[in-house]
């Protein structure tokens, strides 16, 4: 039977086995998915073991998204526009294929909600991987601006200055930014401290749309700060999971899965529903 695994640290937390289980039930998929949770300093050589004993592909997620680039062979264009690889598939000829599948899986499940990224003006807070992971699918979409803000500015500015070729992108201190934005996304990992970025609450209006990247099994600290000041779309980051685990079964398996049904289950399995 083929065998997929994630690799993380901590990883034992992970849904991707119970999503990549149903994508399998549903596409008539024979595949086994498990966990791997190497020390920091043995994510290399467990990767190799794993492909040599068989492997057929791997999810990566933190913090070895980036050595995970540095060891595959070759990169996907999308990987290489991130920076960091999350996603890995042992190819027919023996080449081991980075990709990152994050991006997409955000575009996708910002549509599934609904949400209009052509002309929009959207705001993207933070610029760590997850940021730089998202440019340019959502650059893709033909926004009429995206802005970047970041507690560094000077990140911000890097990351603009290195997707400018691809869109209207600019980067803005937390002070200077101006309204009104159709869409502010949270990249950063202030949720999971339970805390916020320094955003003013004159942004929010009752027309935004709010994503968290996080997700939780109630409202992460973001998303309950912008509904208590006046916005009514809020989503957080269980549909971006699935989604881009979607991707990633796409790139192993050669067939999409759909992704309706599982998140409702996951969303079941977490008491979310």
């Amino acid at each position: 039977m083929d065998r997929y695994l994630v690799f993380g640290h901590p990883v034992r937390h992970s849904k991707s086995p119970f999503i990549h289980t149903l994508f399998a039930r549903q596409t008539q998929q024979e595949l086994e998915y498990g966990l791997a949770e190497p020390a920091v300093d043995e994510f290399a050589q467990a990767l190799c073991t794993f492909f040599d004993q068989g492997g057929k592909g791997c999810n990566v997620t933190v913090p070895f998204k980036e050595q995970a680039f540095a060891l595959v062979d070759r990169l996907s264009p999308r990987a290489k526009r991130a920076g960091a690889v999350n996603t890995i598939k042992l190819t027919d000829d023996g080449v081991l294929l980075g990709d990152n599948t994050d991006g997409a899986g955000l575009v996708a499940d910002l549509k599934s909600h609904g949400v209009t990224l052509a002309d929009s003006r959207i705001l993207l807070l933070g610029a760590g991987g997850a940021a730089r992971g998202a440019l340019a699918p959502l650059l893709a979409e033909l926004p009429s601006e995206l802005v970047i803000a970041n507690r560094t500015h000077t990140k911000a500015q890097q990351l603009a200055a290195e997707f400018h070729d691809l869109g209207p992108v600019t980067a803005q201190t937390y002070e200077q930014l101006a309204g009104p934005f159709d869409l502010v996304i949270n990249s950063t990992s202030a949720s999971l401290q339970g805390e916020l970025p320094p955003l003013a609450p004159a942004l929010i209006h009752t027309d935004i749309a709010i994503y968290d990247m996080m997700y939780s099994a109630s409202d992460t600290a973001f998303i309950s700060w912008a509904k208590q000041h006046g916005a009514s779309q809020t989503m957080d980051g269980l549909g971006m999971l699935v989604e881009q685990a979607a991707e990633a079964f796409t790139v192993w398996r050669g067939i999409r899965p759909g992704t309706k049904q599982v998140l409702r289950e996951l969303k079941r399995n977490l008491g979310v529903i």
